[in-house]
């Protein structure tokens, strides 16, 4: 089948990027070696298609959520200067919510989610809120507190109402 996707390929002038090209196989089907062309084809196991992780017959959204968080901080660190700058909070609330809040909750519409996973998130929205104030967990700041003053979307609300949009 992938040698006649090949030659059709060919035909019509498109070409297969086979360092991006991957081979995942199921339980149904015993794994051997593919080729195209010249090409050995790599098995794996995962990979990210679309921006999210793909696996099959597993459960990946705790791999995934620590995947967003940690995109999420990426992108909060690309803007550390200035989060921690003195503009006014209304402009990094903005920011945050324009840069950051969708790396984060990207793809969320087709996750399943537990208190767990929804905590691990919600705990990393809290520490970049804190981050943004410059205060640290010694300065013992009540979380409604420092919403108050952030006004930053819980992630928990954008989640929800992406999943019913």
């Amino acid at each position: 089948m992938l040698n006649d996707l090949n030659s059709v390929s060919q035909r019509i002038g498109l070409k297969m990027n086979m360092d991006k090209t991957k081979i995942m196989f199921n339980v149904h089907v015993t794994p051997m070696p593919v080729v195209v062309g010249n090409t050995k084809l790599e098995v794996v196991d995962e990979y990210v298609y679309l921006g999210q992780i793909v696996r099959l017959g597993k459960s990946n959204f705790d791999r995934e959520v620590n995947r967003r968080i940690q995109l999420g901080w990426a992108a909060f660190g690309k803007l550390r200067h200035i989060f921690s700058s003195g503009i006014p909070q209304t402009l990094k609330t903005r920011l945050y919510t324009q840069c950051v809040l969708p790396v984060m909750t990207y793809g969320t519409e087709t996750w399943s989610f537990t208190a767990g996973r929804m905590r691990k998130l919600k705990v990393a929205q809290r520490a970049m809120e804190r981050a943004m104030l410059g205060v640290s967990l010694r300065d013992k700041l009540r979380n409604e507190d420092i919403r108050s003053r952030t006004r930053v979307t819980d992630i928990a609300q954008r989640i929800s109402k992406l999943k019913w949009q």
